[in-house]
C-alpha cells in the first residue's frame, strides 16, 4: 500500500568539514554535541575529548563505526578524524584482498574503482550511526587542484578534498553539509599610499564557488567566522545572537576615547585577562580598524555602541577561541 508523508523530516546530520593544515578542524569538532573521536590521524592529543581505540586497519575502522551505531549512549556526534588518513587503510585492504602490492598494480585505474567501492562500506556504516540518532562529522584536509574548462581559455586552482579522484565525489555526495575552512587575508592601507596584508582570519565557506567545493541545506551564509556558534544549526542547536558584525556606521576617527571610558575598558580587559594586542587583533579581524591603531584612539561612539554593550560576548570569544586572532 502506498504511504505518503509530508513536511520536513528531522534526523541526525552527515557533515564533512575540510580545511587547510592546522586551521583547527579538530578543535571545532570538539564543540559539537557530545563528540566521540575516531582519531585515525592522532591529531587530538591536546584536546580533552572522548576517543575510541585507534584503528590500525580498515576492518578495525569499520568495526569501530559499527560498534558506535550499536551503542546507544556512547555519544551524540561521531567524529572521524580524518578521511584522508583513513583512505590509506582502505588502500592497504583493497591491495591485500586482491594480492596486489600497490593500487597502481591493478592497471587502467581499476584499483581506484575498487577503492571507491570499498570506501562506500565506511559510509554505509556511518549511515547506521545516523539511523541510531547520532550525527556523523568527517574531517579531512584540503588541497588545491588545477581546473581546466574545455570551453574556456586557461585554467585555475580550486580547493577540494585531499582524497583520490574516485573517493572524493562519493564523500561529497554523501554529506548533507560540506564545509570548507580556510584563512582569509585582508588588506589595509598602511597610511603611505601602499596596501599590505595585515593578517588572516579563519572562515568557513558553506556554499559552492568556482574555487572551492561546499554545500549545505541549512541556509547558512556563503562565508562566516570559523566558530561553532555559526554551524550550530546543522546539529539542531540554536545559534546564539551574534555580536554586532560591523562598527557603528557613523563611527569616525574623530572623537577618540575619553579618559573615563579608556580606564573602564582597561579595567575590564584586566579582569578578563585580555591583553591590549588581543583586543586590537579582534577588532582588526572584524575589519573595524587596523591592528596598528591604539585602543586609546578608537572612536568614542565605537566604544559606546559596540565594545562596552557587547563586552561579555567579545571577551568570551577572545578567551574561548584565541586561534581566531590573526596576529
Amino acid at each position: 500500500m502506498l504511504q505518503i508523508s509530508q513536511g520536513a523530516v528531522s534526523r541526525a546530520q552527515k557533515v564533512v568539514l575540510y580545511g587547510v593544515e592546522g586551521i583547527g578542524k579538530s578543535t571545532l569538532a570538539s564543540q559539537t554535541p557530545d563528540p566521540l573521536f575516531i582519531d585515525v590521524e592522532g591529531g587530538t592529543t591536546q584536546l580533552s575529548v572522548k576517543r575510541t581505540q585507534t584503528p590500525n586497519t580498515w576492518q578495525e575502522l569499520l568495526d569501530i563505526v559499527q560498534a558506535v551505531a550499536q551503542t546507544p549512549a556512547c555519544c551524540e556526534t561521531l567524529v572521524i578524524d580524518t578521511a584522508d588518513w583513513a583512505e590509506p587503510l582502505c588502500v592497504d585492504y583493497v591491495c591485500a584482498k586482491n594480492n596486489k602490492k600497490s593500487i597502481e598494480d591493478f592497471g587502467y585505474g581499476k584499483g581506484y574503482t575498487y577503492l571507491a567501492e570499498e570506501f562506500k562500506n565506511l559510509l554505509s556504516r556511518c549511515d547506521q550511526v545516523i539511523q541510531s540518532g547520532k550525527h556523523v562529522l568527517i574531517l579531512a584536509h584540503a588541497r588545491q587542484r588545477k581546473v581546466e574548462l574545455p570551453d574556456e581559455m586557461g585554467a585555475y586552482d580550486a580547493w577540494g578534498l585531499k582524497l583520490s579522484k574516485n573517493v572524493a565525489p562519493i564523500l561529497k555526495e554523501w554529506a548533507d553539509a560540506l564545509l570548507f575552512a580556510n584563512y582569509k587575508t585582508y588588506v589595509i592601507d598602511d597610511g603611505n599610499g601602499k596596501r599590505k596584508a595585515q593578517g588572516a582570519r579563519r572562515v568557513i565557506y558553506a556554499n559552492h564557488a568556482a574555487v572551492w567545493d561546499a554545500k549545505n541545506r541549512h541556509g547558512l551564509p556563503d562565508e562566516m567566522d570559523m566558530t561553532y556558534a555559526n554551524i550550530a544549526p546543522i546539529f539542531g542547536q540554536a545559534r546564539p545572537a551574534p555580536v554586532q558584525a560591523q562598527a557603528p556606521a557613523e563611527a569616525a576617527p574623530a572623537g577618540t576615547l575619553d579618559d573615563e571610558t579608556l580606564k573602564k575598558l582597561e579595567h575590564m580587559m584586566a579582569q578578563a585577562g585580555i591583553e591590549d594586542n588581543e583586543l586590537r587583533s579582534f577588532v582588526a579581524a572584524k575589519g573595524h580598524f587596523p591592528f596598528d591603531l591604539p585602543i586609546s584612539e578608537y572612536p568614542q561612539k565605537y566604544a559606546d555602541e559596540f565594545l562596552m554593550p557587547n563586552w561579555d560576548r567579545i571577551a568570551d570569544m577572545i578567551i574561548a577561541d584565541p586561534n581566531h586572532l590573526p596576529f
